[in-house]
């Protein structure tokens, strides 16, 4: 007897634990479908303002196109390579060379065409267009033209000029200064001093390019085997141009 009510007591100990982790496990099990649904549905709101959001952005977009040409004339030439760009926006294109051009935009855009020797016009995309696509012929208007600044001097013509400049009376202090700053000592210093300028520099280098590919692939010829050098030193030397001026 004590046998058989041990085993009753173990098995009735076990069939209540399985019965315990049978209740949780299904109350868990509806837990997580119950969480499972929710972000399932989390999911699918998520979606749909997506899908919303971008399909009402979609519909703003409008396909801007058209030509820009010059209103000045009755010809109506076109304006090549005419900035367009959107006003508030890091955004923009240009026409090609037959005046062309294109570019996606919003609906209340504004649009800013500039080019060089016209006058900058602003046109604004409509807000209520119900199409997406929108073609524009746009006339621009050319702008003045600053001219170069010109100097008017006192005398009518440059042979007036060297009239009065001969005749103009160069006091001693005037000529002095005039021969000190062309003197050999201050035309060094200012040749060491003073940079050069950039068009100095390239065709500095230009000359010394043109050099080198001028004996390309030789060598250079020199003048002490030059028939023709040789022939004008003679010449110089009988001439007596290698004789000291100051010898009387």
């Amino acid at each position: 007897m004590t046998g058989v009510t041990n085993f009753g007591l173990r098995l009735g100990v076990l069939l209540w634990k399985f019965a315990q982790n049978r209740f949780f496990s299904c109350r868990t099990l509806k837990i997580m479908k119950i969480k499972n649904l929710g972000l399932l549905l989390i999911t699918l709101l998520f979606c749909g303002a997506v899908s919303a959001q971008r399909t009402v952005r979609d519909s703003n977009l409008v396909q801007f196109s058209g030509m820009v040409l010059d209103g000045t004339t009755s010809e109506l030439l076109p304006v090549p390579f005419t900035n367009i760009a959107v006003k508030g926006k890091a955004r923009g294109t240009y026409t090609d060379f037959n005046g062309f051009f294109s570019i996606v935009v919003e609906k209340g855009d504004v649009m800013e065409f500039t080019a060089v020797g016209y006058k900058t016009v602003e046109f604004q995309i409509p807000k209520d267009l119900k199409d997406s696509r929108y073609s524009l012929v746009q006339l621009m208007s050319q702008d003045a033209i600053n001219l170069p600044e010109t100097v008017v001097f006192p005398w009518p013509s440059r042979e007036h000029f060297k009239l009065e400049f001969l005749a103009m009376d160069v006091t001693s202090e005037m000529e002095e200064r005039a021969l000190k700053n062309v003197a050999s000592e201050a035309m060094e210093k200012m040749r060491y001093s003073v940079p050069s300028v950039g068009a100095e520099h390239a065709n500095y280098y230009l000359r010394q390019q043109a050099r080198s590919y001028y004996h390309i692939g030789q060598i250079p010829p020199m003048n002490i085997y030059n028939p023709v050098a040789w022939k004008q030193f003679f010449d110089a030397w009988k001439n007596g141009d290698f004789k000291r001026k100051d010898r009387k």
